[in-house]
């Protein structure tokens, strides 16, 4: 078993764009759940969007659809996360998680990761 790694994260103003990487060269993304999730100072975590990368069935937060993104390429073993329209609010330490298990098979897709990365932080100003 490898280690999630997260990149691309970065300071934007608002209004501005980021795309997330979220890599594991030990860990076949294939009939996987990946869920970004995200955690602001003083503030509980957040499950962002997550992708079942063996349909490409996607899901987003409320506070994120429309805005956000995630994707999949199968060839580079890597899922995106691609976050347009940012706002001050987003600013967080973004995570990405893995599990082999459907993003719905604990009832939600917002719970069941096993493995989790390190986070890339992203900080948005007015």
């Amino acid at each position: 078993q490898g280690q999630l790694v997260e990149s691309g994260g970065g300071s934007v103003q608002a209004g501005g764009s980021l795309r997330l990487s979220c890599a594991d060269s030990g860990y076949t993304f294939s009939s996987s759940c990946i869920g970004w999730f995200r955690q602001a100072p003083g503030k509980e975590r957040e499950a962002v969007a997550a992708i079942y990368t063996g349909r490409s069935y996607t899901y987003y937060a409320d506070s994120v659809e429309g805005r956000f993104t995630i994707s999949q390429d199968n060839a580079k073993n890597t899922v995106y996360l691609q976050m347009n329209s940012l706002k001050p609010e987003d600013t967080a330490l973004y995570t990405c998680a893995a599990t082999k298990k459907s993003c719905m098979f604990t009832g939600s897709w917002r719970h069941g990761y096993n493995y989790w990365g390190q986070g890339t932080q992203v900080t948005v100003s007015s």
